[in-house]
């Protein structure tokens, strides 16, 4: 494995040091999301230094530190004392957390350092950030911006196509393309059915980005954990009457939420399904 966090390509015989590194590189990605979090929804562009979104004071070196600064402020701003939203330590560590474990994912199928490697860990990580993003977005504006999904449709597409032609399995752009109109279809039918009232299409469009990443089987795991947590969720909500039966619930965080289940456990569970029924 390599350790390419600065940039060099040296070899490590230590997953330790090389795992410790990419949590640090998540840790630093998940800043920069929130970054793109908050210039989204301020429809700003993501050039200048940041600033406090308070007091608009730009922040120095010593405030930008993932999580620690905030841990180390308190929570607030060094310049205004405002409270600084929970969202950001907890993006910055969730981003550390999916990087580790995509990480692992990959090591566990090369134990030997190739370019395809990189390439399949850096998509990933892409893939991964713009799915994070569109979490907190959706969780509270209630939608999915185009700007980050179709982007990430494409290059998922066109990785799908990679893999196609530097893989021994051949025809599994198939097996992806069918998860994304499996997936899509069904949202689509639920969208068209409910004239928009059950399901927006930024889901629909979600669907395709699910298939293309996690294909058949996983794309059924995802569905099936997706609709299974939001049911809980919804419960839970209007047992302590926070949402009612008319209620809007945002969808694709569940969707998202069974994607990362389905990509890292998706084969497990299966394998755990059938056993338990003996099929």
């Amino acid at each position: 494995m390599v350790s390419f966090l600065f940039g060099f390509f040296i070899p490590t015989s230590s997953w330790i040091l090389d795992g410790f590194a990419i949590g640090i590189l998540g840790l630093c990605i998940g800043s920069f999301l929130n970054c793109v979090i908050y210039r989204l929804e301020e429809e700003k562009s993501l050039n200048g230094r940041s600033f406090c979104p308070n007091c608009k004071h730009n922040l120095t070196w010593k405030d930008l530190f993932p999580v620690f600064s905030y841990l180390f402020l308190g929570g607030k701003c060094r310049y205004c004392a405002k409270k600084i939203s929970w969202q950001y330590p907890a993006v910055e560590f969730a981003t550390g957390i999916i990087f580790l474990l995509i990480f692992n994912f990959q090591f566990s199928i090369f134990n030997e350092f190739s370019i395809i490697q990189f390439l399949n860990l850096a998509f990933l990580f892409y893939i991964a950030s713009a799915l994070i993003i569109i979490f907190v977005y959706d969780l509270k504006h209630y939608l999915i911006p185009d700007k980050v999904l179709l982007p990430a449709i494409i290059i998922t597409f066109i990785f799908c196509i990679f893999e196609e032609f530097n893989s021994n399995f051949k025809f599994q752009i198939s097996n992806y393309l069918l998860a994304a109109i499996i997936a899509s279809g069904f949202f689509l039918l639920i969208f068209l059915v409910s004239r928009g009232r059950w399901m927006g299409f930024g889901d629909v469009k979600l669907a395709v980005l699910m298939g293309l990443a996690l294909g058949v089987p996983n794309i059924f795991v995802a569905l099936f954990l997706a609709f299974f947590f939001g049911a809980i969720i919804g419960v839970i909500l209007m047992v302590f009457q926070k949402k009612g039966l008319k209620s809007e619930i945002p969808f694709g965080p569940f969707l998202i939420a069974g994607t990362f289940l389905a990509l890292f456990w998706g084969h497990e569970m299966i394998v755990w399904y059938l056993r338990l029924f003996q099929i």
